[in-house]
Order: C-alpha cells, then structure tokens, then sequence
C-alpha cells in the first residue's frame, strides 16, 4: 500500500492547514489509519487516528479541539484538519495504515511549520 501525504506548509500562529493521505489501493478503507509528527531532536509521536469506518476517532491532548481526523472512502483518502495552529506543532507529519494483519505503512511525510 502506497501513502501520498499532501498539504504541508508555512503558517502563521493561528492559520490552519489541512493535511492529506491518499492510498491508491482499495484496501485502505478497511485499514486504521493514523497521522503521527516528528519534530527536530524529537521522538515521532502519534497525533489522531481514525477507524476503517471512520466512526472512532483518537486525538493526543495537545491537538483535541483544534484537529480533526477524517476519512472519505470515495476518494480513498484521510485528512487532518488542523486549525488554530501553534509553533508547537511544527513537524514533519506522516500517516500510517495498518493492515488487518498489523503490517504498518507509512507515507513519506509532509513538513508543517508553524511561525509565531
């Protein structure tokens, strides 16, 4: 399964950007599907994650209120709405799908940057 992450970009504290992941398999509506960061001398963390269904949602507590994980199956893609951006988001941003055997995929990552 093959991960297109899109949307990155140069913000300003507050602006919002919207990520996407498009997959070219069919597959990718029956897998979970998650965005995780990874910012200079950091460790990657998890940031939201979605359910095959899209009825499940996961969001870390720096991000719940201002993210919002979604999926649309028509075009096979995930989004992260992030809005209210703040410095400390700043990151490089991949998703990640996992099979319903637990193989993970990773897209090749998006840079976000946040400016205040």
């Amino acid at each position: 399964v093959q991960l297109q992450a899109s949307g990155g970009g140069s913000v300003q504290t507050g602006d919002l950007l919207r990520l996407s992941c498009a997959a070219s398999d069919p597959r990718f509506k029956d897998y979970a599907v998650g965005w995780f960061r990874q910012a200079p001398g950091k460790e990657r963390e998890g940031v939201a994650c979605i359910s095959p269904g899209g009825s499940v949602t996961y969001y870390r507590n720096s991000v719940e209120g201002r993210f919002t994980i979604s999926r649309d199956i028509r075009s096979n893609t995930v989004y992260l709405q992030m809005n209210s951006l703040e410095p400390e988001d700043t990151a490089v941003y991949y998703c990640n799908a996992r099979d319903t055997t637990g193989i993970n995929y990773w897209g090749q990552g998006t840079q976000v940057t946040v400016s205040s």
